[in-house]
Parts: structure tokens; C-alpha cells; sequence
């Protein structure tokens, strides 16, 4: 069971930078996946990045490479966002699921936390 709180969204001027935080509570102490995802409305939910809490190892979607980063510290997950662009204006809610396929795919991940708004303005 992964209970997960974000915070940090807020409004940003393009080409601007904002800090996401999730922090986790997780009962049974094992390694599991962890996920950044976005969501506009009319469109559905999509990957952001991920993180696999044993190793660290990372993966992006190819649209923030380069410009966001996927950390973790203890029970709190982060996403650093940097140059943003107003198609990054979206709700992020943080995911996470146990199963070794540590993907992208939203249909994989089990908990979700209740979003936190990201608006970027031209």
C-alpha cells in the first residue's frame, strides 16, 4: 500500500522553472516503481518520468528530455522542471506500482495521488 501527497505546482512564465514534490508512505518497505504523469483535460493521462526505487534508474518522455529531472530522497519523489513551455500546462499527479516493469504506462500504476495544477503562460 503507497499512500502519495504532491505538492509545488503553481504558475510559471515560459522558459521558467518549478519543483514538484510527492511525498510517499510505503508499509511493506519493498523496492517499487515510482512516476511523474500529466494530464490536460479531454486528453488522457501520460508519462512524465519514472524512477525505480532500489536502483534509481531513470526514464523520460521524450518531450521533457533534457528538462526535467525525476530525483528521490527517503519517502519524498521530486520533479525539477526547467525551460518550461506552455505545453507543459497540465495536472501532475505522482504514481506508484510494485511490479518490476518500472514503465511509463499509466494502465501499470496502482496509487495516485490527487494532482497538483502546473500552468506555464507564453
Amino acid at each position: 500500500q503507497v499512500h502519495l501527497v504532491e505538492s509545488g505546482g503553481g504558475s510559471v512564465q515560459a522558459g521558467g522553472s518549478l519543483r514538484l514534490s510527492c511525498a510517499a508512505s510505503e508499509s511493506t518497505g519493498r523496492e517499487f516503481c515510482m512516476g511523474w504523469f500529466r494530464q490536460v483535460p479531454g486528453k488522457e493521462r501520460e508519462g512524465v518520468a519514472r524512477i525505480w526505487t532500489g536502483s534509481g534508474d531513470t526514464n523520460y518522455a521524450n518531450s521533457v528530455k533534457g528538462r526535467f529531472t525525476i530525483s528521490r530522497d527517503k519517502n519524498m519523489l521530486f520533479l525539477q522542471m526547467n525551460n518550461l513551455k506552455p505545453e507543459d500546462t497540465a495536472v501532475y499527479y505522482c504514481g506508484a506500482q510494485y511490479s518490476s516493469l518500472c514503465t511509463l504506462y499509466t494502465t501499470w500504476y496502482k496509487y495516485w495521488g490527487m494532482g497538483t495544477q502546473v500552468t506555464v503562460s507564453s
